[in-house]
């Protein structure tokens, strides 16, 4: 009766009315509630986002979580920030948040936390063995509320207070702002919170409504972001800003209503975090633009590239202690001034802020696009994927990392290769990376160069190089 293809690198995840059926939500509850009371854990709080179907498993996995023993706190509908605040405010040990995050309507999912920290990698494959071993009885029903109680307690506005209180200055121009919740989360927050900064706010699809009638709630894709763009050129707007449907990516647009990429939003935050903390760690994915790891090293700052994925760079945070970290995906983690999980909300904040600084410093003339106006000029390519499968994937990057480390019968020999997170090959004019998809039978790949014709022939070069790979390995 389970799917083991639910088991994510991050998260439990799958179709809502497929996949996470009653009977496998409810003995998901019991095995967390095995998986967590061992570590002194006999509390958890609750949350879901705006999705049909999140009500259904929020109370599906509540009664799974009681029969286990765990006195459970359910917060309610809310942005998966306000979980992760639920964890430093309330103090109940674990978590978990009901999200489907920034997929289609239909999927639905699970991001479950112990302590502060969200679980991930062997971790969730733990509680895939619990439900597995027969230790859990997919099939049992249990009577609701056994064993653990259950309270209620919303914590959207003790949340939207914190971050009020953050950003208390309404001093500087009064900036206007445009905001597009996708008829996710975001809307029962941002609105509020950027308007207690002095800002006149501009809302795009606020109410939270999971059929996502208008756009899909992923900041990353352009044509998400077209009424944000669009609206932010017709009404003058300072700054556009999107969220994703549980509020923990953010995606931004300038004055002129050009999209700034999470390795850009890096480069402002870092240069703004450095003026304040001199020396300050920097922690971002392989993913990144060369551009943004010299500038927060040309700025003082010590700049750490890591591997992709937003819970393996939070964890490298915290073990290098640094001031920030960053993905190309728009997951930002402040740990200067919060509590150093991806809020995109807080980051909203933190952008509105640093235009609001600039304004007052350099007149109300100055722009967002301003403040990225002396990055050299680059040329790049979105993230490819290349079809592959599971099986060889990681195989196919290990034959890669060999040939562009050894540089024996290249075109283009590299003058460095670093293999943190699949290989990323740097040459004199530009990059090329190539890595497994941590949940996806694909390659990722992405090219950087200074001039057209570099990026091309990188691109080309390292394409083919994986197009033998993959034929060597599939004859």
């Amino acid at each position: 009766m389970i799917n083991p293809e639910i088991f994510r690198e991050y998260d439990i995840r799958g179709i809502a009315d497929r996949d996470l059926t009653p009977p496998v939500i409810e003995a998901l509850g019991r095995a967390f509630a095995a998986y967590v009371q061992p570590k002194g854990i006999g509390a958890v709080t609750v949350g879901y986002d705006a999705r049909v179907s999140s009500a259904r498993l929020c109370e599906n996995i509540v009664q799974g979580l009681t029969t286990g023993g765990l006195n459970v706190t359910i917060i309610g509908l809310c942005p998966t920030p306000t979980l992760y605040f639920s964890l430093y405010h309330l103090k109940q040990g674990a978590g978990v948040m009901i999200t489907g995050s920034h997929n289609p309507s239909e999927f639905n999912g699970f991001k479950l936390c112990v302590g502060k920290e969200t679980i991930y990698g062997e971790e969730i494959q733990k509680i895939k063995q619990i439900m597995m071993d027969g230790s859990v009885d997919v099939g049992q029903r249990s009577s609701h509320g056994a064993g653990g109680s259950i309270s209620h307690r919303p914590l959207l506005p003790d949340y939207i207070h914190h971050l009020t209180t953050l950003f208390t200055s309404n001093k500087g121009p009064r900036l206007r702002v445009v905001l597009d919740a996708g008829n996710g989360t975001a809307g029962l927050a941002a609105p509020e919170i950027i308007r207690a900064m002095g800002c006149e706010v501009i809302e795009l699809f606020s109410e939270p409504d999971g059929r996502f009638p208008n756009h899909h709630p992923d900041p990353t894709i352009p044509k998400n972001l077209a009424t944000l763009i669009e609206t932010v050129r017709t009404r003058k707007a300072d700054i556009g800003i999107a969220f994703d449907g549980d509020s923990d990516r953010i995606g931004v647009v300038d004055e002129k209503g050009s999209i700034l990429w999470g390795d850009q939003l890096m480069v402002i935050f870092s240069r703004d975090i450095l003026r304040e903390r001199p020396g300050a760690v920097f922690v971002s994915e392989v993913k990144c633009s060369q551009v943004m790891y010299d500038d927060i090293r040309s700025h003082g700052g010590n700049a750490i590239m890591w591997k992709t994925g937003h819970s393996l760079i939070k964890a490298k945070m915290k073990e290098v202690h640094a001031a920030m970290a960053g993905e190309m995906s728009g997951h930002l983690f402040f740990a200067d001034r919060y509590f150093g999980y991806d809020d995109a909300i807080y980051a909203a904040c933190r952008i509105v802020e640093i235009l609001k600084k600039l304004k007052t410093s350099q007149g109300t003339a100055a722009s967002l696009s301003n403040l990225l106006a002396d990055l050299p000029k680059t040329f790049n390519t979105p993230e490819i994927r290349f079809d592959c499968p599971d099986a060889i994937k990681f195989k196919v990057v290990g034959k890669a990392q060999e040939i562009f480390s050894q540089g024996n019968g290249l075109p283009q020999k590299p003058k460095e290769v670093i293999t943190v997170d699949g290989v990323r090959a740097i040459f004199d004019k530009g990059w090329g990376l190539i890595r497994a998809s941590n949940t996806q039978p694909a390659l990722v790949m992405r090219f950087e160069a200074k001039d057209p014709a570099s990026l091309a022939s990188i691109q080309s070069m390292m394409e083919q190089e994986v197009r033998t790979i993959i034929s060597g390995l599939n004859p």
